[in-house]
């Protein structure tokens, strides 16, 4: 293939990722735009297997059949539950192939450039492992906390950010030593040290984030991983991978912001501790009583109410009991009844985490809100039902100033007329916060697995 035909498939994939990012970004859309990321990236293979940079197509042949098995097994085997555990892990890989084009490029003896290119060159490489390790360690750990191998609390360090500094300062240092030393044809005893430090920075700032910005921690990495790809880009002087990645990086970057924004966090904070740090006192106690129902007297609250919100959380993506919350859902509007959907920015463990779930079910989009949109109602609410959800309910979050969720907007579902939470026990969510809701007078706790529940629930409904 011509390098001109080559460029031409770079500039039809850039605009197709375009279209397919433009598309994400509204449910209605969102299947198109994964057609046109897909057709996109078909498009950029193709065009790097017919290039003239290949030089050997067996690699490349083993290398595309193990990666595409790889894909296959992980698409038809993970379940939705676990999607936010693969999307970490596929954060960790890209990180990991920028470290290792990186050190190629490193020890690739046969450059020509020299002057100013030579060093650029140097600097890309430096950069390119720095952000390639700190992402690789860092979606390491966020894989671990999100499957549960690693604890959601929040491991701060005495003296942290005094810690951080310090790296940083090493990472400058190291990176003038590579680049005097590369000048005299060495330079690999600091790069390892610089990719030793990244690699402890990336484990200790996510170790240092708690639970309820777990969220967030996934759409930053998913900016790093981009911003590795693109700096791999620049070593391998690929225009594609640079514009892809600055695609991925920027849009990234902008979710964590918004989903900041949502949470009433600054992002740095989360960066630097997160959720979890603390706040000059103790979280207040929940005590109290919990007023317990059965599924006789849900179904009888259901058929009593007018206006119903469903607010639901990872629990229901764990006992995937969308299929049978979206029949509900049709019998209860089948009888003229206002159910909706409230969805919290950072429900479930990674974002759009819940209306994945429910377009997975069919939920007509019409009927699923956002926060914003629908806190305001539920004083004219007659029950809300939270299915699995802890921390995006906690009044905590808005009454109690050392919680450590405090500040965090929720949803408002205690103003309603009357609350039913479906969970296993009183276990507390994953930011590890008590909850004041399940003891609320006007709230009725129904124990047990939602799924079962639910079923329970629509069999009675139907009678």
């Amino acid at each position: 293939m011509s390098q001109g035909l080559v460029t031409m498939s770079h500039i039809a994939a850039s605009i197709l990722f375009i279209l397919s990012l433009s598309g994400l970004s509204n449910q209605t859309t969102a299947r198109r735009g994964n057609y046109y990321g897909m057709l996109g990236m078909a498009i950029a293979i193709i065009a790097t297997v017919m290039s003239d940079a290949v030089t050997s197509y067996t690699i490349l042949i083993i290398a595309l059949l193990i990666g595409g098995a790889l894909g296959a097994k992980a698409a038809l085997k993970v379940e939705m539950t676990q999607m936010p555990e693969l999307v970490a892990l596929m954060h960790s890989l890209v990180g990991m192939a920028a470290v290792l084009v990186g050190y190629a490029n490193f020890m690739d003896h046969t450059s020509t450039l020299s002057g100013a290119e030579k060093t650029i060159h140097e600097v890309e490489i430096y950069i390119g492992i720095l952000i390639g390790a700190i992402t690789f360690s860092g979606s390491v750990i966020a894989f671990g906390k999100l499957c549960g191998r690693v604890s959601g609390k929040p491991i701060l360090i005495q003296g942290r950010h005094w810690f951080n500094l310090v790296l940083l300062v090493a990472v400058i240092w190291l990176g003038s030593l590579f680049l005097a030393g590369t000048e005299t044809g060495d330079g690999t005893v600091p790069l390892m040290l610089m990719t030793i430090i990244a690699l402890i920075f990336g484990v200790h700032m996510v170790m240092a984030i708690g639970g309820a910005d777990m969220p967030v921690v996934v759409s930053m990495l998913n900016s790093y991983s981009g911003w590795a790809a693109a700096a791999t880009g620049f070593m391998l002087s690929n225009d594609l991978l640079i514009v892809t990645g600055a695609l991925v990086g920027s849009s990234g970057a902008i979710l964590s912001y918004i989903m900041c924004r949502a949470m009433n966090r600054n992002f740095i904070s989360v960066i630097a501790g997160g959720f979890g740090s603390t706040s000059g006192g103790e979280a207040t106690e929940v005590e109290g009583e919990v007023q317990s129902i059965n599924t006789n007297e849900t179904v009888q609250m259901l058929r009593d109410a007018k206006n119903i919100m469903i607010i639901p959380g990872y629990g229901m993506a764990v006992a995937q009991a969308q299929h049978t919350v979206y029949e509900i859902t049709k019998l209860l509007r089948s009888q003229n009844k206002n159910v909706r959907f409230g969805i919290h920015p950072v429900a479930g463990r990674m974002p759009g985490h819940m209306n994945v779930l429910l377009a997975e079910a069919k939920v007509p989009y019409d009927i699923v809100h956002e926060m914003d949109e629908i806190n305001d109602d539920f004083p004219d609410v007659d029950v809300s039902i939270v299915i699995g959800a802890n921390d995006i309910v906690n009044p905590s979050a808005l009454e109690d100033p050392n919680s450590p969720i405090a500040g965090m907007p929720v949803l408002e579902c205690w103003k309603g007329h009357s609350t039913i939470v479906l969970k296993r026990s009183m276990a507390s969510g994953y930011a590890g916060v008590g909850n004041p809701l399940f003891i609320h007078e006007n709230t009725r706790m129904l124990f047990g697995d939602a799924s079962d529940c639910l079923q329970t629930i629509l069999k009675k409904l139907q009678n």
